[in-house]
């Protein structure tokens, strides 16, 4: 029997989500918005973070810092992350982030679970703006 990672997520709080649901809602929303896209945090825990972040085909998160740590799962769709290089990043594929200035941009109607630290001691969490 497959399994499948997405039928539910632990929240800060311990209560489980229903990603797939999630997904497809956020994606269907993005789609329809006049921006474009559409975010939902899942997880808020301390300086942990996870957002479901939906993009329409075209659409582009301008330049911005990114925080002390931080991944990009993409769930659905294709995306390219630029800052020094860029960087495609498919269906089923995970990246660490770099600590540079960066965008994303999808190449098709996308959604990715970004996954953030907003704090480490000693580091703000944009430093180098």
């Amino acid at each position: 029997m497959a399994s499948n990672w997405c039928n539910g997520l632990t929240t800060g709080e311990g209560k489980a989500m229903k990603i797939n649901e999630m997904v497809h809602q956020l994606l269907d929303d993005a789609i329809a918005a006049d921006n474009g896209r559409k975010a939902e945090i899942v997880v808020s825990d301390g300086p942990l973070r996870q957002t479901l972040i939906a993009l329409r085909a075209g659409i582009e998160l301008a330049p911005h810092n990114s925080p002390p740590a931080a991944s990009i799962l993409v769930l659905k769709g294709d995306v390219i992350v630029s800052g020094v290089e860029s960087t495609p990043i498919g269906e089923g594929s995970i990246i660490a982030l770099t600590h540079e200035r960066h965008s994303v941009k999808a190449v098709e109607d996308s959604i990715f679970l970004l996954t953030t630290v907003t704090s480490i001691p000693g580091q703000g969490s944009h430093d180098g703006a």
